[in-house]
């Protein structure tokens, strides 16, 4: 199955964890490249731009989220790799949001990582497009 990953940069190295593992699978992972550098560096460097609103830039300067958008189209599904940030567990934020409804709307699978954060105001929403079969509990060989 071909499959993006999308999540918080400040889990650069679990994308490419998780892109590797998926191809031991037999899956065809996609990530943006730039996650093979962003996953060398630790997230206080990422997370210092973004508090210097020069992430927000970044987004911009890189096409960020017509990349994002481009490469769910051209896959079957997303994996979203919702680890614990900010003191939430399983955070799923803005961007990740965005590519969920992507998704969804173009009829794509939908999977998570992990279950659905309760702490986010957009919990009824992230219930409403991913199915409960495709929480993967940490497991990529539920991925059907």
């Amino acid at each position: 199955m071909k499959l993006t990953l999308i999540g918080s940069v400040s889990a650069a190295d679990k994308f490419v964890e998780t892109y590797n593992n998926l191809r031991k699978l037999g899956h065809e992972p996609t990530i943006h490249e730039d996650m093979f550098e962003y996953s060398k560096t630790s997230w206080e460097e990422v997370h210092d731009k973004s508090e210097l609103r020069e992430h927000a830039q970044t987004k911009i300067d890189n096409d960020y989220i017509k990349w994002w958008h481009k490469s769910i189209m051209d896959s079957d599904g997303i994996v979203v790799l919702n680890y614990d940030k900010k003191g939430i567990k399983n955070y799923v934020g803005g961007n990740t949001l965005m590519e969920i409804g992507f998704a969804y709307v173009a009829d794509k699978e939908i999977y998570l990582m992990n279950p659905i954060p309760e702490d986010v105001p957009y919990t009824d929403e992230i219930e409403a497009m991913v199915k409960k079969e495709n929480i993967l509990n940490g497991d990529l060989n539920n991925i059907i």
